[in-house]
């Protein structure tokens, strides 16, 4: 096999198992399982939210799950400006819409709190997010929310997920918008005052 095959297949073996969402099976055999899990999904080209969930999840000491789209979302899915844009469809003309999550998280029965993150989009969370809490049973789970935000506030995003998706979990609302990439400190303040 030529040096150029091989590099490119070492590549492409580390791209892939860089993707992979939490590895629970690796974890089930370790005294020391993690509680607490830290899933967001992230669309926009900077990745400004998976930056958040990044320093939140080190800052509380997390296990860490991205909610990837099996069909992911270009640049012009969201365009907010246009009324046939896929995003535009999704919030604004088809409040039930459910976008197909690419995995699950393994064993979400070892987790009793839950960090969810998302970009803020028309004033509430993206409907992927309610596809990814309802593939669980998350009663009696404690559901933290937090987002990122262009301008605006968290809004009704924590009721509406509550609502819609996960009324038998134990939700800490409003819960809050992280822009800027706070630091794990400033972070860790904020968890406190969450009394968990």
């Amino acid at each position: 096999m030529p040096i150029l095959s091989i590099a490119s297949a070492i590549l492409f073996g580390a791209c892939q198992s860089s993707n992979k969402p939490v590895d629970n099976a690796a974890s089930a055999n370790d005294e020391s399982q993690k509680t607490t899990l830290v899933a967001y999904f992230s669309a926009s080209p900077e990745h400004i939210t998976a930056k958040v969930a990044k320093t939140l999840a080190e800052a509380t000491d997390a296990d860490l799950f991205e909610i990837v789209p099996e069909q992911i979302y270009t640049v012009e899915d969201l365009d907010w400006h246009n009324e046939q844009s896929r995003s535009t469809i999704e919030m604004k003309k088809d409040s039930t819409a459910r976008p197909a999550v690419a995995s699950k998280v393994e064993n979400m029965g070892q987790y009793t709190t839950i960090y969810v993150g998302f970009p803020i989009w028309w004033y509430t969370a993206p409907r992927i997010v309610n596809t990814f809490l309802e593939q669980y049973d998350l009663t009696g789970k404690t559901i933290i929310p937090f987002a990122t935000s262009g301008g605006s506030g968290m809004g009704k995003s924590g009721e509406d997920l509550k609502k819609a998706s996960a009324p038998n979990a134990n939700w800490i609302l409003p819960g809050k918008v992280l822009n800027g990439n706070p630091p794990v400190d400033s972070l860790k303040v904020w968890i406190e005052t969450l009394g968990l």
